[in-house]
């Protein structure tokens, strides 16, 4: 399940692909990574609307379970589309 604060529910798109797009990474499959510790944040290298796309999201716990909380999203670096690639 994904979730987000009203800003994500907003077209924005910071940095080319809104929130709302990149929810599609979770719909097939994809790589992640840990990002940070503290907080606790992953990177998911997927596809969205045709591209290989990142973002950044944490795992956050509500009365109905667990959820991605998404950060921010944008296109895939080259450096990005080689992990892909190597590993999924």
């Amino acid at each position: 399940m994904l979730k987000g604060d009203i800003s994500t529910l907003l077209p924005q798109r910071k940095h080319g692909l809104s929130l709302k797009e990149a929810q599609e990474i979770f719909d097939q499959a994809y790589l992640v990574d840990q990002k940070n510790d503290d907080p606790e944040q992953f990177r998911a290298i997927g596809w969205c609307r045709g591209r290989l796309c990142s973002v950044i999201f944490e795992v956050r716990h509500d009365a109905e379970g667990e959820y991605h909380h998404l950060i921010t999203a944008w296109k895939a670096t080259k450096e990005e589309e080689q992990s892909h690639a190597t590993n999924v």
